[in-house]
């Protein structure tokens, strides 16, 4: 006997190219939000040479509003993907696999975007929670995989472009050709769609919208526990600093004419006060009253010229970005500080006793704590 195997039938309703179309409206425009501030994101952090000291310092709070809608697009980006793939799933077992050159480029743009998208959503899940459970460097892959996302996106609209026409608007006609009898249950479809997303954003945009933060549920950060009402992501005892001896602390500034100061030569300086946020590449941000002497103080007695970069390196023993780089941009910005105090009293080890960095426009991971060196960069 010859055994026949046949490909799964679907007959379900709503697995339809107009829902189809509809979904990957909103989800095409959450993952090139998520793409573009992604962008913006890594460029801060890890600019090019070329525009490594050209960096805008203004606004204050661009990186926070750029960061946090990333974050917010990528998690509202994870219920569209789950309902587009519903939609499309049936047509996945079509048979036979390859009829045509254009179906064979379009099976490999869903492959692509399809893989792509899960691996971006899920490692950035992960990454907003600090959980690494694989080998590779997060932040390379990421960003590699995110070219390849837009890629595998550009190719998949390309060879759809035809059926997308059809089933674009109310009129159109593959829209029109569907059972009109599915248009209540497909409106109900997205609106059950569009309240997943909004029940998601609005249960963890808190971390980064602080007059949202009573509705915080699963955000991993609220924007006031924390030492001194701001959080930390890593503490004085992981980056292996402790306690400093204020006695036998020095701030080195290393330029044409360099110098050291103790920490009560430092905190004789003249002080200002700036409010500007901690903004992390979590998604999670907040303001807070900083005062210190300003960098470009301290620069200008060392001689710095106006254009020069500035590298910035903490007494951290372990840990990335012990050393972080800042063009002239942020150095001589009025709002840039070698903070002492955070709203009104003297810094917690875990924010970075005795002395640390506050810049605007400027992600988390590059206010360098525990400071001890700055040194001027041709």
């Amino acid at each position: 006997m010859k055994l026949r195997v046949s490909p799964p039938e679907f007959r379900g309703r709503l697995h339809d190219p107009r829902t189809a179309t509809l979904i990957g409206r909103w989800l095409g425009l959450a993952m090139l939000v998520c793409f573009g501030t992604g962008l913006v994101s890594h460029v801060m952090q890890h600019p090019p040479g070329w525009l490594a000291n050209s960096l805008p310092s203004r606004p204050s709070w661009g990186y926070r509003f750029s960061q946090g809608l990333h974050v917010a697009s990528g998690i509202a980006a994870i219920p569209l993907l789950l309902a587009k793939l519903w939609a499309v799933y049936p047509r996945l077992f079509v048979w036979p696999p390859l009829r045509s050159v254009r179906h064979g480029l379009e099976r490999l743009s869903v492959a692509l975007l399809v893989a792509g998208a899960v691996f971006e959503l899920a490692t950035g899940l992960l990454n907003i929670v600090q959980w690494y459970p694989w080998p590779f460097s997060f932040v390379p892959v990421h960003f590699a995989v995110a070219w390849l996302v837009v890629g595998a996106l550009v190719l998949h609209l390309a060879v759809k472009a035809p059926e997308i026409r059809a089933h674009w608007g109310r009129r159109s006609p593959g829209t029109l050709a569907l059972p009109a009898e599915d248009g209540p249950d497909r409106r109900s479809l997205l609106t059950g769609v569009a309240a997943a997303v909004g029940a998601v954003t609005l249960t963890t945009i808190g971390q980064s919208v602080t007059p949202l933060k009573g509705l915080i549920l699963f955000a991993p950060r609220d924007p006031d526990h924390g030492p001194q009402g701001l959080p930390v992501n890593r503490t004085a005892e992981a980056a292996g600093v402790g306690r400093v001896v204020d006695e036998a602390y020095r701030l080195v500034v290393a330029g044409p004419r360099s110098y050291a100061l103790t920490l009560e030569e430092l905190r004789a300086l003249p002080q200002h006060e700036v409010e500007l946020p901690i903004a992390c590449v979590e998604g999670w941000s907040k303001s807070a009253r900083w005062t210190g002497v300003r960098v470009r103080d301290l620069l200008e007695r060392a001689g710095a010229p106006p254009d020069a970069r500035v590298r910035v390196v903490s007494l951290q023993l372990r840990g990335g970005y012990r050393v972080s780089e800042m063009g002239h941009q942020h150095a001589r910005d009025p709002l840039t500080l070698l903070a002492l105090r955070l709203n009104g009293t003297e810094l917690d080890p875990d924010h970075g006793y005795p002395a640390r960095l506050i810049a605007p426009n400027r992600p988390g991971v590059l206010q360098t704590k525990w400071v001890g060196r700055l040194e001027v960069l041709s």
